[in-house]
């Protein structure tokens, strides 16, 4: 059976609290400091252009249904059609991201900067936390958990009879990587520099492949399935109108 425990006070006042704001300077720091490292380089236009007509083709497979089809269908040939349509990509003229990035030596500095700003912030603050706070219950839950929940809120606390709800002190801190960014997207705007996640993909993606994110939307804008949602509202409205007026 689960144990309940009494947190003492001095562990919120000298972990739980510390370890929170601790976590938040240093992603604000983080975020200027990448800021700082981020070079002046002016984007590629070809990029940037790839980018918007992604967008506008999103744009237009959301609000599909309220245009009616022959507009769609005039849009969606402008986009898809394989002369001269933009989403459409020749096979020889299609680019690997991985040898565009390594032939543009900016661009892998620009990403070995991002990445070093993210793994040594990172591996100090746990190298600290680890040294000083472990083996801490930092704080409870306000909630009943499952058993699955222990490896994840119980890192470093190997005792099967404390509750779930218990919270320890290296879980906290992983708590707060990765459950912050809401709020730094409040701090720094959406735009910030402490995504986590975000430096994962691209790690592991390296960055933004443009040719197949063009493909990827042309299947999407083909496969869609036009129904315009206008006439069936105009009847709606008619039905209601009648119904008042009667």
């Amino acid at each position: 059976m689960a144990e309940d425990l009494v947190l003492d006070t001095a562990i919120r006042d000298w972990v739980l609290i510390p370890l929170s704001v601790v976590m938040v300077l240093i992603g604000v720091l983080r975020h200027f400091v990448s800021k700082l490292m981020r070079s002046n380089q002016v984007p590629d236009a070809k990029i940037v252009k790839e980018g918007q007509v992604i967008i506008r083709a999103r744009n237009l497979r959301a609000g599909a249904n309220f245009i009616p089809f022959k507009s769609f269908r005039a849009r969606r040939f402008y986009y898809s059609n394989e002369e001269n349509g933009l989403l459409f990509v020749p096979k020889g003229q299609a680019q690997n991201a991985q040898a565009q990035m390594f032939s543009d030596p900016n661009m892998a500095m620009d990403m070995m900067k991002k990445n070093l700003s993210m793994i040594i912030p990172q591996t100090l603050t746990f190298a600290w936390v680890n040294f000083f706070f472990s083996g801490f219950v930092a704080a409870k839950i306000p909630f009943p958990l499952t058993q699955r929940f222990r490896s994840m809120l119980q890192n470093g606390i190997d005792l099967s009879t404390v509750d779930v709800s218990y919270v320890s002190s290296r879980s906290w801190y992983f708590l707060n990587l990765f459950g912050l960014r809401g709020l730094f997207s409040l701090i720094l705007g959406e735009d910030n520099a402490t995504d986590d996640t975000q430096r994962m993909m691209q790690m592991s993606g390296f960055g933004f492949d443009p040719t197949r994110s063009l493909g990827a939307e042309k299947d999407g804008l083909d496969i869609v399935q036009h129904d315009w949602a206008l006439p069936k509202f105009e009847h709606r409205a008619e039905a209601v109108l009648r119904k008042v007026l009667s």
